[in-house]
């Protein structure tokens, strides 16, 4: 960066969606131990505010595009997608986890300041065009999703989450950062757009032994945040274990970013030498669906349910990157919208079945909800066959075309596994919507009260927008098609 840079507005609003969201996380912090007990509410009501005027700002740096800071950041629609859509999940996320905190008797304004820290980082994933942003983004975002997987201190469960996660994640940011360094000894920069311009430029004879084996590295710490094969040991456990509203945030809102850091390094930087990471990839992919899918069947636990599900979704996105086109980056945003929406609301259902201290997340706990909750029961049904991939809902699309953009890559193969393997998801999906309906409720099953307003907002909003997306994918669909173009 030249001594005399200096930024101008136009580059400070690219970077405000951030920079309001950091206040107000260290407003959080200051104010947390002014407030008394009867206050902690309001931390919720901010956390939300901010996250609201974040996504205005969003869309206002997103109508102005650009580099900012001497192109460490890139506000293009690609960016703007995605910075959206992390805080808008962070915003369904404030509102299935105040509920449970007060039940926990865990309210606190440190709770809703690492949900914002995260979603910084979160956001500066989406928008980074340099790695050691992108490096600062995923730290940042990380580090605070750590501490939120063991906010329960006194769970020995969340204990053993947040250790679990916080000792492999640092391996595999490890492998991430060495393969950064490999980068930057190979090519004399670490901006994305830079190191695309000297990997096609033949003039430099870049070694690409060299280059190869930092992409791989760097894949090491993609894929585990993506929790994909052979990387995603660590998801189940820490995702049984950690808060279920932290679960949500992690499944939904740091796969989305990860995907979106996923997709710009490997459309951009490396898109030169995508022959050599395409088999890698490809290989990846079909592991990641299969593991996932093949585990989730025997799974009792609806959270550990939930976890191996998440990883076969992350293979079928995979399937999309691996077709290296404007095509497959849209099918991964538009997939990403619509797994979001329909794992907000199956998550909103578990941390409300679940109740005090997560006693009741074992698929049998579901036995008889028609008859106790049937609006509740009915949600879930949508949800689940969005999952499942069943016309006229956003799944459906989703999967369509991902694999419409793997058969115009001629990965004929690789779309016919992924079928097979949406095939096999069914079973498991299916057999949820048995036990709600064609089994009885245990004896002696304690009674469900009706939904709080935040869980009852969260299901509803987003069962509407999942069969809207499944009848009218076109508006979402066109939004990451013009965006999808930045990324390469």
């Amino acid at each position: 960066m030249p001594a005399n840079f200096m930024p101008t507005a136009q580059e400070y609003l690219r970077f405000a969606p951030e920079s309001l969201l950091i206040l107000v996380g260290v407003l959080l912090m200051i104010l947390e131990p002014l407030s008394g007990p009867d206050g902690k509410r309001k931390f919720a009501v901010i956390s939300f505010a901010a996250l609201a005027a974040a996504i205005g700002l969003a869309i206002a740096a997103g109508m102005d595009p650009g580099p900012a800071f001497s192109g460490l950041l890139m506000v293009d629609g690609f960016a703007t997608f995605f910075r959206v859509l992390v805080l808008v999940i962070g915003m369904f996320v404030i509102l299935i986890s105040t509920n449970y905190l007060k039940l926990e008797g865990h309210e606190s304004g440190e709770y809703y300041a690492l949900l914002l820290f995260s979603v910084v980082g979160q956001c500066l994933m989406a928008a980074s065009n340099d790695l050691i942003m992108l490096f600062i983004g995923l730290e940042c975002s990380s580090i605070a999703s750590y501490v939120l997987a063991g906010y329960l201190r006194d769970d020995k469960r969340n204990n053993e989450s947040a250790l679990k996660y916080f000792l492999l994640g640092s391996f595999a940011t490890a492998f991430l950062l060495y393969g950064v360094a490999w980068t930057y000894g190979t090519t004399g920069t670490t901006n994305l757009t830079a190191i695309r311009a000297y990997l096609m430029d033949p003039a430099h004879h870049a070694n690409m032994v060299v280059v190869g084996a930092a992409t791989a590295l760097m894949f090491v710490g993609f894929a585990f945040k993506v929790s994909a094969a052979p990387f995603q040991m660590w998801a189940p456990d820490v995702y049984q274990g950690a808060p279920a509203p932290v679960t949500a945030f992690m499944s939904i809102g740091s796969k989305a970013a990860a995907f979106a850091m996923f997709v710009r390094v490997m459309m951009t930087a490396f898109e030169p030498v995508k022959d050599r990471w395409e088999p890698l990839i490809w290989i990846s992919a079909l592991a990641t669906m299969t593991i996932g899918n093949c585990a989730a069947l025997r799974q009792s636990n609806l959270k550990r349910l939930l976890a191996y599900s998440s990883i076969a979704h992350a293979g079928y996105l995979m399937v999309a990157i691996t077709a290296h086109s404007e095509i497959g980056t849209a099918s991964v945003m538009f997939y990403l919208t619509s797994y979001a929406l329909m794992s907000l609301g199956a998550f909103a259902i578990v941390v409300y079945i679940a109740r005090k201290g997560e006693r009741f997340v074992e698929i049998n706990d579901l036995a008889g909800l028609s008859q106790r909750q049937p609006l509740v029961a009915a949600l879930f049904v949508i949800f689940l066959l969005s999952f499942t991939g069943i016309p006229l809902t956003a799944g459906f699309f989703g999967k369509f075309y991902i694999f419409k953009a793997a058969l115009d890559s001629n990965l004929v193969w690789l779309a016919i596994l992924g079928m097979l393997n949406s095939a096999v998801a069914a079973y498991y999906y299916l057999r949820l919507i048995v036990v709600m309906y064609m089994q009885p409720p245990a004896e002696g099953a304690e009674e469900l009260l009706a939904p709080t307003i935040g869980i009852r907002v969260t299901m509803l909003v987003t069962a509407a927008l999942t069969i809207a997306l499944g009848i009218f994918p076109s508006f979402i669909l066109d939004l990451a098609g013009k965006s999808a173009a930045f990324a390469r």
